[in-house]
């Protein structure tokens, strides 16, 4: 079949053939592209009496949610570190933040830092009171995470750089000018 790619080339380690232009092409793809959708099937009622879901009324409840008290069959089950949640509690929780494990926001303290030492350069005055700030924040929140993606603390190094060669001008300029 002209154009179609087949799975034996995936992940193999050696070149193929590209079925329209014939170039070399070598190709890694996820082992979860290979397999086979396992999702948890709900189950339907099978005896009149048992319980159903709350949000799938034809389907038999499997769990119920530890955060409202829900019947839930097993697609609206959602794990959370051991605890059983229906939608609309992550939901809840995610706005209230009373999920610690799910992290939606975070404060990008080395950005700020680099921002409180590096925009007060614009107006050199400023930085009597932003760089012993920034400094402050270097060294308050080092070991902070810095970005939900995992970048590096350069930022930090460079907020904690620029604020100590604004200190260290304001301390000459505060000597020079006592001398003088």
């Amino acid at each position: 079949m002209p154009g179609v790619l087949f799975p034996e080339a995936f992940n193999s380690g050696q070149f193929s053939p590209c079925p329209s232009c014939e170039a070399p092409l070598a190709v890694e793809v996820f082992p979860a592209l290979l397999q086979t959708p396992s999702a948890a099937a709900a189950e339907p009622l099978l005896v009149e009496g048992q319980s159903s879901c709350f949000y799938h009324p034809a389907k038999k409840a499997s769990i119920v949610c530890q955060g409202c008290g829900r019947f839930l069959c097993g697609l609206c089950d959602l794990e959370l570190n051991g605890r059983h949640v229906c939608p609309a509690c992550l939901e809840a929780g995610q706005k209230k933040s009373k999920f610690k494990d799910l992290e939606n926001t975070r404060v990008l303290w080395d950005h700020l830092a680099l921002a409180v030492a590096l925009f007060p350069l614009l107006c050199f005055w400023p930085t009597v009171l932003t760089a012993p700030y920034a400094l402050y924040l270097v060294l308050r929140y080092r070991k902070a995470p810095c970005s939900l993606t995992g970048t590096s603390h350069l930022a930090f190094a460079a907020a904690g750089v620029l604020a100590a060669m604004e200190i260290a001008g304001w301390l000459i300029f505060i000597t020079y000018a006592i001398v003088k």
